[in-house]
């Protein structure tokens, strides 16, 4: 039949292109934030990327464009309640197309979308971050926590480098009392040999003096024998 003949095409599916900002940002009355956004895509920067900023105030339910970049030109809202206080600080080469919004104030507060195209990789979901205005920004829980845990392992790192400094002093001692008790046992296994060479140096001595005291004293019998018998004779 006609559709056996024709060749088996299997067609791959398009890989959807992926925002990301954060999910929310604080910022004080009068300072500036900035609103990152960033992408990932399977195809290569194109010339005829795109990225567009949207903005829903808190409490409303419609969208407006507040920036879009294209054509290598950025595209600020000079109308709108942004009017000049929008700063283009992204880079599509980075795949960054993060703003700056200046000068903040309450009425802000709101949900900010950036939606990316990078033909031809055109689909795929927005991302939102929503922006908190307050007087004084307030301190994050995750800044506190994080504050706190690195406090914590600091403590740790210390307490056990006290460990090892204490454990390697401890070993060093230890070692070189194993030193002295090895030099100690040392000098008493040759002590014995030296004193008995002293001890064979010395008996012939003794034995010298020994023959000595005996001849004279051979000899002073003899001679007392002699005187008595010299008497005998006198007699």
């Amino acid at each position: 039949s006609l559709w056996n003949d024709l060749p088996c095409v299997v067609l791959s599916p398009a890989q959807a292109i992926v925002v990301y900002t954060d999910r929310e940002v604080h910022g004080a009355v009068g300072s500036r934030v900035t609103l990152h956004c960033s992408f990932w895509s399977s195809e290569w920067v194109s010339d005829d990327i795109s990225f567009t900023w949207r903005y829903q105030p808190e409490g409303g339910r419609d969208a407006i464009s507040i920036f879009h970049y294209a054509k290598g030109q950025p595209y600020i809202d000079e109308v709108g309640t942004f009017k000049e206080r929008i700063q283009w600080v992204g880079d599509p080469r980075w795949k960054d197309g993060s703003i700056v919004i200046h000068n903040l104030d309450y009425s802000d507060n709101g949900t900010f979308t950036c939606d990316v195209k990078n033909p031809p990789d055109i689909v795929g979901k927005t991302s939102q971050v929503t922006l908190y205005v307050f007087e004084k920004v307030p301190t994050r829980y995750g800044v506190v926590l994080g504050a706190v845990i690195g406090g914590v392992l600091g403590v740790v790192l210390l307490l056990l480098l006290l460990f090892y400094v204490v454990r390697y002093c401890w070993l060093r001692r230890q070692a070189a009392l194993q030193r002295r008790l090895s030099a100690m046992e040392k000098g008493k296994l040759h002590k014995p040999a030296k004193d008995s060479s002293k001890r064979g140096r010395q008996t012939p001595v003794l034995y010298a003096m020994l023959d000595h005291s005996r001849s004279t004293k051979a000899a002073s019998e003899k001679k007392a024998k002699g005187l008595g018998e010299s008497r005998k004779d006198k007699k």
